[in-house]
């Protein structure tokens, strides 16, 4: 154990000494999708089906019928929402919070949240939240314990290595934190008995927005 402590201690020292890694790290994966919008927005749908959370293609004109008939139908009237959402996205009969400054109690009174997102990706089916605008700060969408998301369809890449190119730049520029949303809240206990809303919302819904009738 010792011994082999300290090779990788040796390599790790003789790495820093030339001020970087040596060898080249092989990318030999898959960088760029091959899939035509279509199906790639409809894989991104697939794989948020899969793992348990809601997702419906909605019309842009009809966006906040949509938004409105997802909280309401879960009996959620008081929803937390971040500074930036547009206004279109607003539907009415809906009490809508400004959540910035929100405590973690605070943002636990609420029914839910609705959020924008950043990025989509359909090969994992994961919205990429990073404290945007429309997306507000990290907690606003692990408190709630429903949250509701926007993902247009335009923000959909298919591979998480152009995931990482489109926010490379976002992150490195503002220092954003990254949360990866794959589904809802979930984890299992020694027995495998899944349990959700532990980490964050217990039910997620994901509305993605198309130009034209849905």
């Amino acid at each position: 154990m010792s011994s082999s402590r300290e090779v990788m201690l040796g390599r790790i020292r003789a790495s820093l000494a030339g001020g970087q890694v040596s060898g080249e790290i092989p990318r030999a994966y898959r960088r760029t999708g091959e899939l035509e919008r279509p199906a790639l927005v409809e894989r991104l749908c697939e794989r948020i089906s899969d793992y348990r959370a809601e997702v419906s293609r909605v019309a842009t004109a009809e966006l906040p019928q949509a938004i409105a008939k997802a909280f309401e139908s879960r009996g959620a009237v008081r929803i937390g929402i971040p500074a930036g959402l547009p206004a279109a996205w607003r539907p009415d009969g809906l009490e809508l919070v400004d959540a910035q400054g929100l405590s973690p109690a605070e943002l636990d009174l609420l029914d839910g949240v609705l959020t924008g997102c950043t990025v989509a990706i359909a090969e994992t089916g994961t919205i990429v939240l990073t404290a945007g605008p429309a997306e507000g700060a990290r907690a606003l969408s692990l408190v709630p314990d429903l949250h509701v998301c926007v993902v247009d369809e335009a923000q959909v890449v298919e591979l998480v290595p152009e995931a990482m190119t489109a926010l490379a730049e976002l992150v490195q520029r503002e220092r954003r934190p990254i949360t990866f949303v794959s589904g809802p809240s979930a984890t299992s206990d020694i027995e495998l008995n899944r349990v959700e809303g532990v980490h964050g919302p217990r039910t997620l819904v994901v509305l993605v927005t198309r130009q034209g009738p849905s």
